[in-house]
């Protein structure tokens, strides 16, 4: 057949064939002497299944791999996961728009500076690099993958227009360009630190279990009160400073605590909990039940204990 045949019998253009032939997805079988392109019996068929999968918005590569016997499952489902990625986008576009018109004129231009310095659809990379710049080194990866997990909210698929916020000023503290804010939490941190060596892997190992119990607390909607999970959290700090628990400890451990709380980390802690929208405690709220609790009463198990 010639493309005129082909193209008429297969009900598209001429130029849709001729550029389907230039990548390589219809080859030609011959030239007429005249130098115009042929096409075998099979020709048909083919084009019928480029113009099918490319209906279907099947990018041209993943169209050729189809053809020459790659797994059609497989492109479809990429497919499927692209098409997803770009609905979530746009339900994101929509939520900011809807927040932008929704805002006094006097504060769309900061808006729209930090919805704009989001990536489409957003992704939560700047809040991870935040929280390993943050994390001491000596922590094995698997705990620290654990406190990344549970510090960074994922992006919702179809946020309301307050998330959208809330996730843009999350990640526009994250971001942390020239690394200010982590290293001033580390300063901060260090600053109000108990006296005497740390084992920070003893620590955080700990404090996974006291922020799930306080964390379960929070959801029950019990005020800060000594107990299970001030015990738990007390006790993941007396072992990573081997220290005896007490009253004298947890006085210390609390004042240190207090001194070392800082504003804009409490900002990223506020802007998570807006992300996640009251579904899930956040471990800063975790964080401050348990200080809040450590300041309620005296220790349950450990009574009177002199510091060593």
């Amino acid at each position: 057949m010639g493309i005129g045949e082909l193209a008429r019998r297969a009900g598209v253009t001429v130029k849709t064939v001729r550029h389907y032939s230039d990548a390589g997805l219809l080859p030609e079988t011959d030239r007429s002497a005249g130098g115009h392109r042929r096409y075998g019996p099979d020709a048909l068929d083919r084009l019928h299944r480029i113009r099918d999968l490319r209906a279907v918005g099947m990018p041209v590569p993943a169209v050729a791999q189809a053809l020459e016997g790659g797994s059609l499952e497989h492109a479809l489902a990429a497919q499927l996961d692209a098409v997803g990625g770009q609905l979530t986008a746009l339900r994101w576009r929509e939520a900011a728009l809807r927040a932008l018109t929704a805002a006094p004129e006097e504060r769309r231009p900061e808006l729209l500076r930090l919805v704009g310095g989001l990536p489409q659809p957003p992704t939560s990379d700047a809040l991870v690099r935040f929280w390993h710049r943050q994390l001491p080194r000596a922590l094995p990866s698997a705990v620290r993958a654990a406190v990344v997990d549970a510090a960074v909210p994922a992006p919702p698929a179809d946020p309301r227009p307050a998330q959208v916020v809330g996730y843009a000023r999350l990640h526009a503290l994250a971001m942390d360009r020239d690394g200010g804010l982590a290293a001033r939490c580390r300063r901060v941190r260090a600053a109000a630190a108990l006296p005497g060596e740390t084992d920070p892997v003893v620590l955080y190992e700990g404090l996974g279990e006291a922020y799930a119990l306080a964390g379960a607390a929070l959801a029950a909607g019990r005020r800060p009160a000594s107990g299970d999970e001030v015990d738990s959290f007390v006790a993941a700090h007396a072992r990573a400073y081997r220290r005896r628990d007490g009253v004298a400890f947890r006085a210390g451990l609390r004042a240190a605590l207090v001194a070392g709380d800082d504003p804009r980390m409490r900002a990223y802690w506020r802007y998570a909990g807006e992300v996640a929208d009251g579904e899930v405690p956040s471990l800063g709220a975790a964080h401050d039940w348990l200080v809040a609790g450590l300041g309620a009463g005296a220790p349950t198990g450990a009574g009177e204990t002199a510091e060593p």
